[in-house]
């Protein structure tokens, strides 16, 4: 069946969520966090440290929206054809350990890629209680086989990788069960666990979350340019090129403009598999 087109500009909410302490924690293991040096990010990883107050990983902002939203109305497809396409995420505080928000969300676009469409969606999420914004977000999904149907493709954004050496390159390793970790904080999607499900999808073995790929690349752009400071960190994007395979070594290269950058996440093969990224940040 195609996509229903008239999704387009519904909105959902504001639906209610919160979360705990322990959902940061994990959190923050499920993006590698504590992975190669399991005491160097107490702050990220544990509660109870003496001296160490404990901090959220600013792309935990993704888990607080993540759940919902109007691409429920986008009818019936292959759910197997799904990826992640592009992710952004704008900060306006940082974010507390716990705490509620009400999230609202609206389904702005679908677009004919021709092999697929893509869809995006805008959300907010603001502080329960008080109103204050907390964060918003736009994501974009790739559902293979739902073009051509003679949409408009949409905007397209310019990048260009600087012609010069990168001023930061970072890595980290991921474990061989490292989807099986981030699947816990919410994204059951059997993609990323379920062999027979992935081969449906035209993949060797389950891959990784794209927003853990997004998480590992956030964790080492905090901790490269910001002092591993939350409050530093304001906004990131950047567009999903390839899967990653859990056990795969991610490196970051950045290319600092002020406080603001570009930055290209690639696996230990070589290939790209975050591109035009951008970061804000103080």
């Amino acid at each position: 069946m195609p996509l229903n087109l008239e999704a387009v500009g519904r909105t959902h909410g504001p639906a209610q969520t919160s979360w705990t302490s322990k959902d940061a924690l994990l959190y923050a293991l499920g993006v590698g966090a504590g992975q190669e040096d399991a005491l160097g990010e107490l702050e990220f990883t544990t509660e109870n440290s003496q001296g160490v107050e404990q901090r959220v990983l600013p792309t935990f902002g993704v888990i607080v929206v993540q759940h919902g939203g109007p691409r429920q109305a986008l009818g019936e497809f292959n759910r197997a054809m799904l990826v992640h396409a592009e992710q952004s995420l704008t900060l306006h505080r940082p974010l507390p350990v716990e705490g509620a928000a009400s999230i609202t969300s609206r389904l702005t676009g679908i677009y004919d890629k021709g092999s697929g469409a893509l869809v995006v969606t805008e959300s907010t999420a603001c502080e329960a209680g008080s109103g204050e914004p907390l964060l918003s977000t736009t994501s974009s999904l790739f559902i293979r086989g739902e073009g051509g149907f003679g949409g408009d493709r949409g905007p397209s954004a310019a990048w260009e990788r600087p012609a010069r050496d990168p001023d930061h390159v970072v890595s980290a390793q991921t474990r061989p069960d490292q989807a099986l970790l981030y699947r816990l904080s919410g994204d059951r999607n059997p993609l990323h666990s379920d062999p027979a499900f992935a081969a449906r999808a035209g993949f060797p073995r389950p891959i990784l979350h794209g927003l853990g790929t997004y998480g590992v690349t956030g964790r080492l752009l905090l901790h490269a340019l910001c002092g591993s400071d939350p409050a530093r960190f304001r906004s990131m994007r950047g567009r999903f090129s390839r899967p990653v395979f859990p056990g795969a070594r991610l490196s970051v290269a950045i290319w600092v403009d002020g406080g603001s950058a570009r930055f290209q996440t690639s696996s230990d093969d070589g290939e790209i598999v975050i591109d035009h990224g951008e970061v804000t940040f103080s």
